[in-house]
């Protein structure tokens, strides 16, 4: 087997790029068409929702047609150009007016208000089809990127601000649900527009390249000016993050502001960047007006030209009049796409940058070894371990040195050693939350490389410190979902560990609702929680990584009378300051600098005073030195 160490491999990985802004980034097609894969689940929907749109863009074509060429042509003026396309809306007319008698104008009014009502109610659909199409495909983007994140390793969260993976999964996807919808804006724009480029070249050529003339002219100003918009915004954007920072500094540090009176102060830095950002709001507010009255300009002089050319034509009966009034009618047809395409260049542009985040992460593979051909361990295992010439280290920093010693099954074994020494290292390895050389730690004589690390884990149970409460019920804290754990083994398990004590005088009891990290329960609390939650889950090896040292002395005698029950026929490993809890132990192990110094009973290492003596000396001096002292 590969002695490499994916920990080592992991150290060429550059982690920055979460650390990266990414203000806006080219159209990137590959991006898109990586989105599309998330679409494809979808796919009958999507193409539901553009059929939808192609009919309402036809129809909405089909309107300025039916008032030109059969109204003003055929009914109005009363010589309607035959030679000129009408695509069937004048025989349409006549066959409504024949079958049900009524005049032609009404029939055509009728024509009319049943395209409208068919085109809005069409054009409704598609928003909403194509919406629904987007979030589904969102959501399991976002369930994907989720389940990916998940399974990163804790090397990857050493090095990577959790803020900057919730922003991934939260804005991010949320900007491309922007993206998506800007896109089925441009495509319910620019399919009338291609349809009404295809009706007018049927009717006059000429005239339709007039206005084909001034495309261009919209296109490059709008280029120009949405680059200058996106400078500013990204200054709007930069401001209101120096705004947000400055407000959350001052507000969580309220006391110290106070302490120091720099209210003025802090308030003068305040008003400053507020400033700035009210001067590139003022000029995103005068490039928009200037554009919009710009288009609206370019609009009147497109209508000029149409006037003055198709009117020309119609003085000469080159055209009909109904056809002049159709090509200022498709004006809009031709100029809005333009200035949505305007309207949604910088969100395009920005959900770029969100994409690249999204991918960054979703292509990040990082994660911890797994065994190829996993053994296969018994439904109970002894709970020996063995660690056996150790040697790890984060990055450049040597953390264990060549450890080696063995835990038997049912013993119960203490580390201790001062701060940086390695200890809780030692623990993160024995959970394969890192990987490290094959052969190092064994389980019951099998290397704990060659078992995957989520049945390790099921065999290993860890109270922390810090102990971790999900939102839900205190039940749900305690069985965590695990099919394993019945309501019944989750209440005995807190009897053990007199968690029931204060979950029995809750309102709700057992089904009382836990708020943001459980902060409606006491330090103490929450700890008993944390024995509950691992005893219920009844592994074979219990750790404790500091696990009463943040605890009163009476909650401390309630879990040391439950230790005593929980540990039984449990291979147990410590890790502690408080003597009342080390002297509970069978063996302590002492670790400086990484390197194992001193193994032993604690008698024994109060004999050799050395390290353990002086640690002894030093932490537990207004502590008994031995248990019958």
């Amino acid at each position: 087997m590969s002695d490499s160490i994916t920990e080592g491999n992991s150290r060429k990985l550059d982690h920055s790029i979460f650390d990266a802004d990414i203000h806006g980034q080219s159209m990137n097609m590959v991006y898109l068409v990586r989105i599309f894969n998330w679409i494809g689940p979808h796919k009958k929907l999507a193409l539901f929702s553009i059929s939808l749109v192609i009919s309402a863009s036809i129809l909405a074509v089909l309107l300025p047609v039916v008032i030109s060429r059969v109204v003003i042509d055929g009914i109005i003026v009363g010589e309607p150009d035959l030679l000129l396309p009408d695509f069937g809306m004048n025989a349409l007319n006549d066959w409504l007016a024949g079958l049900t008698g009524w005049q032609s104008i009404f029939s055509a009014c009728t024509i009319f208000g049943v395209f409208i009502i068919c085109c809005h109610t069409f054009y409704h659909l598609h928003r909403i089809t194509f919406a629904r199409t987007v979030l589904h495909s969102l959501r399991d983007m976002r369930l994907d990127l989720f389940s990916h994140m998940e399974h990163r390793p804790s090397s990857f969260y050493d090095r990577v601000a959790v803020g900057r993976i919730m922003t991934r999964i939260t804005n991010d996807v949320q900007a491309l649900f922007e993206l998506l919808m800007g896109l089925g804006m441009l495509i319910g724009e620019f399919v009338p527009f291609f349809i009404a480029l295809v009706f007018m070249l049927a009717i006059d050529v000429k005239l339709t390249l007039y206005l084909l003339m001034a495309i261009p002219i919209f296109a490059v100003i709008t280029y120009f000016f949405r680059m200058t918009t996106r400078r500013v915004y990204r200054q709007i954007r930069n401001t209101v993050s120096q705004l947000n920072q400055n407000l959350q500094e001052n507000l969580s540090g309220m006391q110290v502001v106070q302490l120091s009176n720099r209210e003025d102060k802090n308030l003068s830095v305040y008003r400053d960047i507020n400033k700035d950002n009210q001067a590139h709001e003022i000029h995103a507010i005068y490039l928009e007006t200037g554009y919009g009255a710009f288009m609206d300009n370019m609009v009147n002089m497109a209508l000029a030209v149409i006037i003055w050319f198709g009117g020309g034509s119609a003085m000469q009966d080159a055209i009909s009049l109904g056809s002049v009034i159709l090509f200022t009618q498709f004006v809009d047809m031709f100029i809005r796409p333009i200035r949505v395409l305007g309207m949604q260049y910088n969100v395009l542009f920005r959900a770029m940058a969100s994409a690249e985040r999204i991918f960054q992460a979703l292509d990040w593979h990082e994660q911890i070894k797994e065994p190829k051909h996993p053994a296969i361990l018994p439904e109970r295992i002894k709970g020996k371990l063995e660690f056996r010439n150790l040697s790890f280290g984060y990055d450049s920093q040597q953390v264990l040195n060549d450890v080696s010693f063995t835990v038997q099954p049912g013993e119960k074994l203490a580390v201790v050693g001062p701060t940086g020494s390695g200890k809780s290292t030692l623990i993160r390895l024995l959970g394969r939350f890192y990987d490290f050389n094959d052969e190092t730690i064994f389980l019951d004589d099998i290397d704990l490389n060659t078992i995957p690390s989520h049945e390790v884990r099921s065999r290993i149970g860890v109270v922390l410190q810090d102990f971790h409460i999900f939102s839900g019920s205190i039940l749900d804290n305690i069985m965590l979902g695990n099919p394993g754990i019945t309501r019944q083994k989750a209440i005995d398990a807190a009897k053990i560990v007199h968690a029931n004590r204060f979950i029995e005088a809750l309102p709700m009891g057992y089904d009382e609702p836990l708020v943001e990290r459980g902060q409606n329960l006491s330090q103490g609390e929450r700890q008993l929680l944390a024995f509950a939650r691992v005893l219920a889950a009844d592994p074979e090896i219990l750790v404790l990584d500091e696990a009463t040292a943040s605890i009163d002395t009476e909650t401390e005698q309630l879990i040391q009378d439950a230790l005593k029950q929980i540990m039984q026929h449990r291979t147990s490993i410590l890790i502690a300051h408080r003597l009342q809890t080390i002297a509970e132990a069978d063996r302590i192990l002492v670790l400086k600098h990484g390197a194992l110094k001193e193994l032993g009973s604690h008698d024994e290492l109060m004999a050799l005073k050395g390290v353990y003596y002086t640690l002894n000396q030093l932490q537990f001096q207004d502590v008994s030195t031995s248990p019958g002292e």
